[in-house]
């Protein structure tokens, strides 16, 4: 049996469920998850392999009207994605009978696209499946999807179907990382994302954009099995600095908490981790910022 490979990205708006369909199919927790739109900020690779196949699936940012650079480095790394692989996944949600501005943008730049592209109706749970077949007669003229294939990825449904359908059409390749390899991102970035997740989840809506997370210092200690992580947590107004901090320190002590237990899951060691929070306003307009917390 001829071996396949190939690379897949993974697009759509905001909050579709893209990095927990990623996570779903790589079987680990590689991209951050929250109910927050814009969570993904970079292009985060993962690697599945078989015995027959290997796929490198691409998450990448929500399709949006940026307001500033940080948001037009997003779209751009989302969009730049299209032309480099040999399978789109459109993401969208089974709630969305009609398409709205938002992925009609996307529809738009898929049209005249060379690359196969799969329409992928996730959260089918939430919906009947006379809404999902008038969702499908809906769509699936708009762009010409080669497969339209109905999911889970909360609820890992269909998720077989999907793989199966993704090994149909890859092409015959090598396998282009080691076996044992799941993503290709760095230890410290994956962990200043963990960071940054657990912000997600812990304070108001109007401070987690506005929250970069860097990864200082990344070291095992000598003679001893744990990691010492020192990382500064950006905001850009004094008030979320407040709010981040909490009464007596409390919420970074439960940032840094919750972070920690993830962490350790993660490195397989005890971590000790150390948190500071600094003002930088308008952080998201800096391209020296950008830069230095890894959006390059």
């Amino acid at each position: 049996m001829a071996f396949k490979s190939g690379f897949v990205t993974i697009i759509g708006r905001p909050n579709v469920g893209k990095s927990t369909l990623l996570n779903r199919l790589t079987g680990e927790k590689i991209a951050i998850m929250s109910d927050k739109p814009q969570t993904t900020r970079n292009t985060i690779k993962t690697v599945v392999t078989a015995k027959d196949c290997q796929i490198i699936f691409m998450d990448t940012p929500g399709i949006h009207k940026p307001k500033n650079k940080l948001g037009e480095y997003m779209v751009n790394m989302a969009e730049s994605t299209l032309n480099e692989v040999d399978l789109v996944l459109f993401l969208i949600e089974a709630t969305d009978v009609n398409p709205g501005a938002g992925d009609m943008h996307i529809i738009e730049k898929l049209k005249n696209l060379k690359t196969k592209v799969f329409l992928i109706v996730n959260k089918i749970d939430l919906v009947s499946k006379d809404q999902i077949l008038a969702l499908i007669t809906n769509y699936k003229d708009l762009a010409g999807f080669d497969a339209i294939i109905p999911i889970s990825a909360a609820g890992n449904d269909g998720l077989n179907i999907l793989l199966e359908e993704i090994k149909r059409v890859l092409p015959e390749g090598p396998k282009y990382f080691p076996e044992d390899m799941l993503t290709d991102q760095p230890e410290k970035l994956i962990v200043a994302e963990l960071i940054r997740e657990k912000v997600l989840h812990l304070t108001d809506d109007e401070v987690p954009h506005g929250v970069g997370v860097e990864v200082l210092s990344f070291k095992e200690r000598e003679g001893k099995d744990i990691i010492d992580i020192q990382a500064t947590i950006y905001c850009e107004k004094e008030s979320h600095k407040g709010i981040l901090i909490g009464k007596q320190g409390q919420m970074l002590k439960r940032i840094g908490s919750f972070s920690r237990t993830e962490i350790e899951n993660l490195l397989g060691t005890k971590v000790f981790l150390e948190l500071w929070v600094k003002v930088k306003p308008d952080w998201r307009n800096s391209r020296n910022m950008l830069n230095s917390l890894g959006y390059k």
